[in-house]
């Protein structure tokens, strides 16, 4: 089954959104009020809401790392994830991780970089060379 996930979640100020989500991340806008706003989040939906973000908290341990729990996160192709980790560092992005190749050399590895919003919502973005290795074990 090919599916499509929908994720709805706050954002402190509507207009810092669509800057991020927009301009930096390069996802489409759809459709919106003065109250929320939805995003093609690579080939996702995401609607983002005007109110208090989810509290966070560095307790996922990732081999030798603590990252935030919970976040939202997207995979693509390794050149792709090289493509938007060029863009974050452009932009100025403050990394919580930053960029750099995890499990290298096992099943599953892959290239990570977690970064968060303008409200402060984390969000990791995985990149693989084989995307076949996405649920290797």
């Amino acid at each position: 089954m090919n599916s499509v996930f929908h994720l709805a979640y706050h954002v402190t100020d509507l207009d810092a959104a669509r800057a991020f989500y927009g301009g930096v991340l390069g996802c489409a806008e759809g459709r919106s009020t003065e109250t929320w706003v939805d995003f093609d989040f690579f080939g996702h939906q995401i609607s983002l809401h005007r109110g208090k973000p989810f509290a966070t908290a560095d307790t996922g341990k990732v081999g030798a790392h603590m990252v935030p729990m919970p976040h939202l996160g997207v995979v693509l192709g390794l050149d792709d994830w090289r493509s938007l980790r060029d863009r974050l560092e452009a932009a100025g992005t403050e990394w919580v991780i930053p960029p750099q190749v995890r499990f290298e050399g096992e099943p599953g590895e892959q290239w990570t970089m977690f970064f968060r919003d303008p409200s402060g919502n984390p969000i990791e973005v995985k990149g693989y060379a084989d995307t076949s290795g996405i649920f290797a074990t």
